[in-house]
């Protein structure tokens, strides 16, 4: 076989394991081996870039940022179904189809309803040419590429079963719903929160804000899937609705499990009644019932009213709810400042468990219900897991009930709140406004609205910031000042010990040693604090606490700065030439680095011997022997620890990997490797490589 048909059979059969793992959830081979067929996919592909395909699984990852999304206008109209919320609606509905039918006996297919981003998609030949959003029903965004890099909607279709009903029309649409999972759902939101970005409200909210993302890469790492619903076009294999789903799960799309034709109402209450508790088990938001009369035939015949089909109604189910009331509103300031307002309820059980208090976002969300302490409000658990405000009562207001005002000044220290905006210095280098170049209107007074973050910008004097950088700068994976923790950093602060980082390597014994009964214990919180002095820069880096810089991000700046004084020079365009800096971080580095008190205790830092650099063997050590390689490293060694390995290795410029796939470059290999690692390696082919040769690999002799 020549490497052009190889390509085609590897793209056939990568199209076929992401149906049985995305959508049937069978896979039939490893994901090393899915890796390693993938890798092989797109090496080939390299050679040939004649056969470039838009539809090949190896662009699933996404790439280049889109500008702007084409407006498309939808071959047939998306309207909107009209809601109901009760069987009452439901029973006049079934009726109202009865009548107009003229008596004629008629089969309903009820399908759950999936609370994301309705989608219509286009298949010729097989293929997907075309994804476009529902916009206003008309005409909606083309978010096709972005769209290839959900999994479950397959590019090419590969039909299961060698059957006449397998195979589809030459064209046709098929619409359906992107949605965000529950477990992608709460990642991203703790993501978000680790960050002080406001949170997504629920899984529709997070996929409509994913799916219109301008990078198709975002849009890919947030794990999106789709259900798909309903098919249209010209020669369709069957003329039931329920029967054409079916078929077209047959060519690999899908198609939801919770589906059912039923012939009389109470089957249709049956299987309501059902889902209404059994939803609560699936993997993504629901929030309804579509019921549909499954004869095209008759769906033709009943026809549209203005807004929607008479031949469909969605049941939407009852959230669960419950009316308490609120006592106060507190304000919380986070490690950067930023300052979120908290309702405080009278406890009440809701969803299984007990809420005294729901986050209020913003103080757009406090006007947009016209808070007043005292209030009787209704309570549901957003996606059924944050707890939120959702309507007031205003018939229950008491009458001396004051407005919820957002608060002018820092609840911790005072200080006037302020919305800091990232502005461009003249010369480049680009800074975020500081406090005394910051929008200063108290939020009461107009501050910009749209959601915005109100923080306090008294960083150098705001208790829970200091506190917050302190503990980030102690934390293990930073400074590593093991004998401290949150409760002593806590205690040393309102004793008046440490107001920043820098004062915590004045501490003296005879401080912390109360009545002279803790003198081992503070002798080794010293010794703990001076044996940081050894930590080495990339990690000083990391402790520093800079907004949004994390571990990597502070490990690729000091490899490629190699000085605290190299970074603190650098510009915005400097910054962004280190891979994986971008435009935010970069504003973020250059504003830490032009704040006075910052460059205070940085200056501190430096006279009690912190490693402001990349030691002169690291400097000397770096090379790039095993540039673009991925190595696993795996066993006991004799030379070097594993830790020190993993140093080398991103010294040379390699990545260090966790687990054997395709893409391994090599596996570094001590005793003892485990087996089932030593038989993946074999069966991908994956190169071992012992100690001795690793040291080899990165000696001078070799360079």
């Amino acid at each position: 076989m020549d490497e052009k048909q190889r390509i085609f059979q590897l793209r056939e059969a990568l199209h076929q394991h992401n149906y049985r793992y995305y959508v049937l959830n069978q896979p039939v081979i490893s994901d090393e081996e899915f890796d390693h067929l993938m890798h092989e996919l797109q090496h080939l592909e390299e050679l040939h870039p004649e056969l470039a395909d838009p539809n090949s699984p190896t662009q699933r990852v996404g790439s280049d940022i889109q500008q702007e999304f084409r407006q498309v206008k939808h071959r047939y109209p998306m309207l909107s179904l009209a809601n109901t919320y009760s069987e009452e609606d439901v029973r006049q509905w079934y009726d109202s189809v009865t009548k107009l039918l003229g008596g004629e006996s008629f089969e309903v297919c009820c399908e759950m309803k999936y609370d994301g981003l309705s989608i219509s998609l286009t298949y010729v030949d097989g293929r997907l040419t075309q994804a476009v959003t529902r916009g206003d029903g008309v005409q909606g965004d083309d978010v096709t590429q972005n769209v290839r890099t959900i999994p479950s909607i397959p590019l090419v279709l590969t039909p299961q079963v060698s059957s006449l009903k397998s195979q589809f029309p030459k064209e046709f649409e098929i619409r359906g719903e992107i949605l965000m999972p529950w477990t992608s759902f709460e990642r991203l939101n703790r993501e978000r929160e680790a960050a002080e970005e406001p949170l997504f409200a629920n899984p529709r909210n997070a996929a409509s804000g994913t799916l219109k993302n301008l990078d198709p890469r975002v849009v890919a790492s947030r794990q999106l899937d789709a259900y798909l619903y309903y098919l249209l076009g010209e020669e369709l294999p069957a003329e039931g609705h329920y029967e054409n789903l079916q078929a077209a799960r047959q060519w690999g799309l899908k198609i939801s499990e919770g589906m059912k034709k039923a012939r009389t109402l109470e089957e249709i209450f049956d299987f309501i009644r059902y889902w209404d508790t059994e939803r609560k088990k699936l993997p993504v938001a629901t929030d309804g019932i579509v019921l549909k009369v499954n004869s095209l035939r008759q769906q033709r015949s009943l026809g549209y009213t203005a807004k929607s089909p008479r031949w469909a109604i969605a049941y939407k189910f009852k959230a669960e709810r419950e009316k308490t009331r609120l006592l106060e509103v507190t304000y919380q300031v986070g490690r950067t400042g930023a300052v979120t307002p908290v309702a405080n309820m009278e406890p009440v059980l809701l969803a299984g468990t007990t809420v005294r208090r729901a986050t209020l976002n913003n103080e757009d969300f406090i006007r947009s219900f016209d808070l007043h302490i005292g209030d009787m409000v209704y309570v549901e658990k957003g996606g059924e897991i944050i707890p939120q405000i959702v309507g007031v009562d205003i018939d229950e207001r008491p009458i001396i009930a004051q407005p919820v005002q957002f608060i002018k000044r820092c609840p911790e220290c005072g200080t006037p709140l302020v919305q800091t905006l990232p502005q461009p210095l003249p010369d480049g280098r680009g800074e975020v406004a500081s406090a005394d170049k910051a929008i200063c209107s108290p939020p009461s007074q107009g501050g910009a609205g749209g959601g915005a973050v109100w923080y306090c910008p008294n960083d150098t004097g705001c208790p829970p910031q200091i506190k917050g950088r302190i503990e980030h700068f102690i934390a293990r994976k930073a400074m590593n000042i093991d004998s401290l923790g949150p409760e002593t950093v806590d205690e040393y602060y309102r004793r008046g010990l440490i107001k920043n980082v820098a004062d915590l390597y004045d501490i003296e014994v005879q401080q912390i040693n109360g009545d002279g009964s803790r003198t081992k214990s503070a002798q080794k919180i010293v010794n703990g604090i001076a044996k940081s002095k050894e930590v080495p820069f990339e990690r000083v880096v990391f402790a520093l606490g800079i907004r949004f810089v994390g571990e990597t991000s502070a490990r690729l700046l000091a490899r490629h700065f190699k000085s605290m004084d190299a970074l603190m020079q650098a510009g915005l365009q400097d910054l962004q030439e280190v891979e994986g800096i971008g435009e935010i971080m970069a504003k973020s580095i250059v504003s830490y680095f032009h704040n006075e008190d910052n460059l205070r205790i940085i200056e501190r830092l430096r006279s009690y011997g912190l490693q402001f650099a990349l030691s002169d063997e690291q400097t000397a050590q770096q090379s790039n022997r095993l540039e673009g390689m991925s190595v696993v490293i795996s066993g006991v060694f004799q030379h070097h620890s594993r830790d020190e390995y993993k140093l080398m290795i991103e010294q040379n410029g390699g990545k260090n990997v966790g687990s054997i796939s395709g893409k391994t470059s090599f596996i570094l290999a001590g005793d003892n490797m485990g087996p089932s690692k030593l038989e993946k390696a074999n069966k991908l082919g994956v190169r071992i490589v012992g100690e001795e040769e690793f040291l080899n690999m990165l000696s001078s002799d070799n360079s």
